[in-house]
């Protein structure tokens, strides 16, 4: 498949709603190989579409590599929709790719229940919780155009201008590929 470049903040992408899958073709079976691929590149462990500029409502997640999830599966969540969330919140430091090189503690659910579609047009609904939980709603912001300086508190969101407006301009050292200006 394709690695494809991550769009980075400032990528007017980022802040558009994905768009509503109508069926599961082998044009975006390949889509989904190539956001797999290019996650797993950039060493993520979530990538929604928009990421790599597609528009579906589409995110991958691969947990393998973190620590208590070795025989986690890599899950494709096709027009997902959060069905609920706990009222117990947890906050925890985020990284994104699409914000490279900046981390931020976020709040998120503890738990949540998520409707999706699977790649064989299945509907399917999972109990999520704790790191699988925050990755889910991470990606799901993705896809509802939200990123983690929309999930912080103002006064640290100004205090994360500067890394912000070096990663728009492309002035970070990553090891992926991102868009170009």
């Amino acid at each position: 498949m394709a690695i494809i470049p991550i769009t980075v903040y400032g990528d007017k992408i980022l802040r558009q709603k994905a768009q509503p899958v109508k069926q599961v073709t082998d044009e975006l079976i390949v889509k989904i190989k190539n956001m797999l691929d290019s996650m797993h590149n950039a060493n993520g462990v979530g990538l929604a579409a928009n990421q790599v500029g597609y528009r579906e409502s589409i995110f991958v997640i691969d947990l393998k590599g973190v620590e208590g999830y070795k025989d986690f599966k890599p899950v494709v969540m096709i027009n997902p929709e959060i069905l609920l969330e706990s009222d117990e919140k947890i906050i925890y430091e985020e990284g994104c790719l699409s914000l490279p090189t900046l981390r931020a503690d976020v709040e998120r659910a503890e738990e949540i229940k998520v409707k999706y579609i699977d790649t064989d047009e299945k509907e399917k609904e999972i109990d999520a919780d704790d790191f699988f939980a925050r990755v889910i709603l991470h990606e799901y912001d993705h896809l509802i155009g939200k990123m983690i300086p929309d999930r912080v508190a103002a006064d640290i969101k100004k205090k994360l201008q500067g890394d912000l407006t070096k990663i728009m301009n492309r002035e970070v050292e990553i090891d992926y590929e991102i868009t170009e200006k």
